[in-house]
């Protein structure tokens, strides 16, 4: 499993909104020590719960609001910097798309038409934790503004929060009420995506963009084989290709070495697809009020009984079950 860098903001935001690093690191269920490292990294799943844990120790549902505007200056990493020295958002958006999983196991993707510029957050592992998403969304908001110094607001934007959780802070902050969606994305007006930063570097981009590709070419080099079928399978899902034989095509590789990979991984390809049904269903029943059926055939199953027997086998209860435990905000 790949690992990811922690950078000095895990250190420099819990300590500006008052959080104990302390706390958060045991909520997490990571060492004591881990921050005060040299160079602090971490598994994917423990990134994860680092998020899950700000929300926890802070006792602050919409505490990605606060973060996303609490990143100093001093905390940027390079694809920030290199983001920033861009001559507009659209060529940002797009550089950050790039190199995004220097971050951690995120996607962003970029579309740009007539309606403006379209922002994606994603993550080949699966749903996005609600604290590192709306983070996300208003750190993108956050950096526009202070590139071009005016107060850029988006024209739409999309959460994928609990129905019934209150949007006041939100449309507040964002200069429009969020939708309810499936998915966290941004949109800009076409002026605002071209309209210049006063931030822009040529000469910094220069210097940033070698040392981006050779740390985007040290992950992939390490990326495991399970994580790049839990990001093919995500996106094939609701098509209802989920054979290993469709996930090999996807990823360049017969059928036989693939299974391979994944047994010196000491998984298998059942387990992975299994896995990523799983955090996907969760995903729908704690965020969508979607029937069964509907989750079952976006998770790639023809018969809704298989998606509930399968469900049984994965958490010893039913969807309907599963769905009740989770806090309606």
């Amino acid at each position: 499993m790949s690992t990811v860098r922690l950078e000095s903001a895990w250190r420099l935001v819990p300590a500006d909104l008052g959080l104990s690093i302390e706390e958060l690191l045991r909520r997490a269920e990571l060492p004591a020590d881990l921050l005060s490292r040299p160079e602090p990294r971490v598994g994917e799943e423990g990134w994860f719960r680092l998020w899950e844990a700000l929300v926890e120790t802070s006792g602050d549902p919409d505490i990605g609001l606060r973060i996303g505007q609490a990143v100093p200056a001093e905390a940027f990493d390079p694809p920030l910097f290199a983001a920033l020295c861009s001559p507009d958002l659209a060529t940002a958006a797009a550089r950050l798309s790039t190199y995004k999983r220097l971050m951690g196991p995120l996607t962003l993707k970029v579309g740009h038409d007539e309606t403006g510029l379209g922002l994606v957050l994603g993550s080949p592992r699966g749903p996005l934790p609600v604290a590192l998403a709306t983070t996300e969304l208003v750190f993108l908001v956050s950096f526009a503004r202070m590139a071009t110094r005016t107060e850029l607001r988006p024209t739409s934007v999309e959460m994928a929060l609990p129905a019934g959780r209150p949007l006041d802070r939100w449309a507040a902050f964002f200069g429009a009420t969020p939708r309810i969606t499936d998915r966290w994305a941004l949109t800009f007006s076409t002026r605002d995506a071209v309209r210049p930063f006063l931030t822009a570097n040529a000469g910094m981009w220069q210097a940033f963009e070698p040392q981006l590709r050779r740390r985007l070419a040290e992950i992939d080099a390490e990326a495991a084989a399970a994580d790049r079928v839990r990001a093919v399978l995500v996106e094939l899902l609701p098509s209802g290709r989920a054979s290993i034989d469709d996930v090999g095509r996807a990823l360049g590789l017969g059928a036989r070495t693939l299974q391979r990979r994944l047994g010196d991984e000491g998984t298998s390809y059942q387990r992975v697809l299994d896995d990523t049904r799983e955090r996907l269903a969760r995903h729908y029943l704690s965020t969508t009020a979607m029937a069964g059926p509907e989750i079952g055939f976006l998770l790639g199953y023809d018969d809704p009984n298989s998606f509930v027997r399968a469900f049984h086998r994965w958490t010893g209860s039913s969807p309907e079950k599963v769905r009740a435990g989770y806090p309606r905000a």
